[in-house]
């Protein structure tokens, strides 16, 4: 993917050119992506494009926008900033708006800066000439609420959502509608697949699953202190995971994205941020770790593997919790047949108890990182206001509690490096691909975690098995997140 933010090389600059397309898009890598798609199309044009998004220095991109490019692709906050500040260039849009993942972009309490826009492209810099695109994969989908929304009671407009949309863009004739959209919502060469399991279990499966199956695998949750904790842990057991989230810097984000399409095994740990749009080359497996709040932002997830008639593979890992909000979602999809359950071989599974250990490194980690950041704060923060700062505002540190924490640590890593170091999956085939021809090989039907377990095993799992499965009451906090 190329991070280059320049202008398209192109004509000097042309003090009368006006800005004849406008794109938006949802998402800063999104934005990157369809720049770099329409400079391919536009190569031997003549044709200038230049991007303006949030998490770049915005000088640098004022001065893009003073070579006048025919095309800018934007994130709604950016523009409407430059916008607002009356740059020039964005004063009259000539010919086409075009507006990516539009279900997504009009959503109520998301991009209010969208509003604003629209509502001056339909009043002040109105066009009647001017054509508006939306596009999305979910666009003529039923609308799916979050349950935490239906919970509130909260009202929902009984129009559909196209309707909402057009008047929302201000599409005021009636529009032309491609619909694309299959029955089935996602595609035929995707195999979607699930596993029931205790919220504490979750690791555990997904550490399996990694093991047992390398390839280019996207890991998506709903929060952002749930891909901190993973990747966290996933480092601690030498699994070089790669973090996507919103608050990290743009540069790294664009960096990460890069280094998973060039690896060819490679983990992405990432919020909804990638779910719409992105197109990762051969990404073989998705993986929920989280339940997605929505049908939409499931199929989106879904859709970024099993692209271009390719094979690929979904996997939900559905806890007690995430019952009611996967049943809701699957008959939003409207899929007839239950999703299969994804089998695993149970006597590989006392192998992965490294885990344990791995979670115990990294809350001890995670407890000592928080208070040595709380520390500093306070401290840089009376260092700014030229105060003395009295020792009871900070996290007392036994000097040798800690250096007896650091050793036992290191002596904990140690002896997981030798754990990991020995092979999981002795007698069992590891293969890159679990699908064959997009269906999955299903050995018999798969019961959930323990009951599963007890089932296949000839006799019932040792005590430190179950220990395995099941972690303190203390670590649950930390791996709920």
């Amino acid at each position: 993917m190329d991070t280059s933010t320049e202008v398209t090389e192109a004509a000097p600059e042309t003090p009368k050119q006006p800005l004849l397309g406008l794109v938006l898009c949802p998402t800063r890598e999104l934005a990157v992506q369809v720049k770099h798609h329409i400079d391919a199309v536009a190569k031997f044009t003549g044709i200038k494009t230049a991007i303006v998004v949030g998490g770049m220095a915005q000088q640098k991109q004022i001065r893009m926008l003073k070579r006048r490019p025919e095309i800018v692709i934007a994130t709604p906050g950016r523009l409407w900033e430059m916008i607002k500040e009356r740059h020039p260039h964005l004063v009259n849009l000539r010919q086409c708006l075009v507006i990516d993942e539009a279900d997504r972009m009009v959503e109520r309490g998301h991009f209010a800066e969208l509003e604003s826009l629209l509502e001056m492209l339909n009043t002040v810099q109105f066009n009647p000439k001017r054509q508006t695109f939306v596009f999305s994969a979910t666009l003529t989908m039923a609308h799916s609420l979050p349950t935490h929304l239906q919970k509130k009671g909260k009202k929902v407009d009984q129009r559909s959502k196209l309707e909402v949309l057009m008047e929302k863009v201000g599409i005021r004739s009636k529009p032309k509608v491609i619909d694309l959209t299959r029955k089935e919502a996602t595609v035929e060469t995707l195999t979607e697949t699930r596993i029931h399991c205790e919220k504490e279990e979750k690791d555990f499966f997904l550490y399996y699953f990694l093991l047992q199956y390398p390839g280019r695998t996207m890991v998506f949750a709903n929060s952002i202190d749930c891909i901190k904790r993973l990747n966290s842990l996933l480092v601690i057991l030498d699994c070089t995971p790669l973090p996507l989230h919103a608050n990290m810097h743009q540069k790294q984000r664009l960096k990460n994205l890069e280094r998973f399409a060039e690896r060819e095994s490679c983990v992405l740990l990432t919020t909804d941020v990638a779910a719409r749009g992105l197109d990762i080359p051969n990404v073989q497996h998705v993986i929920h770790y989280q339940v997605p709040r929505t049908s939409e932002t499931c199929v989106h997830r879904s859709g970024r593997t099993a692209r271009a008639t390719k094979e690929g593979l979904s996997l939900l890992l559905v806890g007690p919790d995430d019952m009611m909000n996967f049943k809701r979602i699957y008959r939003a999809l409207g899929k007839d047949e239950e999703v299969p359950m994804f089998p695993f071989q149970s006597k590989c599974m006392a192998a992965i108890k490294v885990v344990n250990m791995a979670r115990k490194i990294e809350k001890i980690e995670f407890h000592n990182s928080r208070e040595k950041q709380h520390n500093s704060w306070f401290k840089q923060e009376a260092e700014a206001l030229e105060v003395d700062l009295d020792d009871d505002g900070l996290t007392k540190i036994d000097q040798k509690d800690d250096r007896q924490q650091q050793k036992m640590v290191k002596g904990m890593k140690k002896h997981m490096k030798h754990l990991i170091s020995q092979p999981v999956f002795k007698n069992v085939m590891k293969t890159k691909y679990p699908t064959q021809m997009g269906k999955l090989s299903l050995q018999g039907s798969a019961p959930s975690g323990i009951v599963w377990w007890a089932r296949r095993c000839p006799s019932p799992p040792s005590t430190e098995a179950m220990w395995m499965l099941t972690p303190k009451a203390s670590d649950r906090a930390r791996i709920s997140t």
